[in-house]
């Protein structure tokens, strides 16, 4: 579905103090540089509205989060929402307060935004499953991408992914161990699963998906 372009929201994103404009200017020091702490660095590439990181950042103040969003409109959108809720909680305006940051970039840079080992987890939640195979590697599970998070991750890091895309799922099973990765947990009724879903914070697309009786699939991958 096209998602409308909201006019001005690159500019809005730029102006906001929540935004790092420039990523590629704080490799190899995001803690110390943008936080001002040596807490854990997890990442959601593709975040969508917002609602997964803005809730785990929430729930836990002891880790940093940043957002990755491509599409502006949809990062606008998850601005305002992120600052609307600050504010009915009463929360500072400024991001010295917050452990949550956001970037509009393609996640084909995540190499260039952050040093060998700084980020501790990559969240992939309801990718775009790219169903041609002559678009096979612009999957956020294809080796291609599977490359640019084993430069980033600590060596213990780990990835998390979540889809209702059966094929995707079934992709994503075969190319992450083929690009030397150990699948840790796989579940294909996360909802369902009584370890996994412990804890579980659901996306937008998490919770209309569900609404349906789609089920959710759900792997969790760390290096061999």
């Amino acid at each position: 579905m096209r998602i409308r372009h909201i006019k001005g929201a690159e500019e809005y994103i730029e102006q906001s103090p929540f935004v790092i404009n420039e990523p590629q200017s704080f490799q190899g020091r995001w803690k110390e540089a943008v936080f001002g702490n040596q807490n854990p660095l997890y990442l959601e590439v593709g975040m969508g509205m917002g609602q997964f990181i803005r809730t785990h950042a929430q729930q836990h103040p002891e880790y940093n989060y940043i957002g990755f969003e491509i599409n502006s409109t949809v990062l606008y959108k998850a601005l305002r929402r992120y600052l609307e809720l600050r504010e009915g909680a009463g929360q500072p305006a400024e991001p010295e307060a917050s452990n949550l940051r956001f970037i509009r970039q393609d996640a084909r840079f995540l190499a260039e935004d952050f040093g060998p080992g700084e980020v501790d987890r990559i969240y992939l939640n309801f990718s775009d499953p790219w169903p041609k195979d002559k678009n096979a590697n612009k999957r956020l599970t294809s080796p291609v991408f599977m490359k640019l998070y084993d430069k980033i991750l600590r060596p213990d890091g780990i990835i998390e992914f979540k889809t209702d895309n059966e094929g995707l799922f079934d992709y994503s099973l075969e190319s992450i161990p083929e690009c030397g990765w150990e699948l840790t947990a796989v579940t294909r009724d996360l909802h369902g699963d009584p370890e996994l879903s412990k804890g579980n914070i659901m996306t937008e697309y998490e919770e209309k998906f569900s609404k349906k009786g789609n089920p959710i699939y759900k792997l969790i991958a760390k290096r061999r």
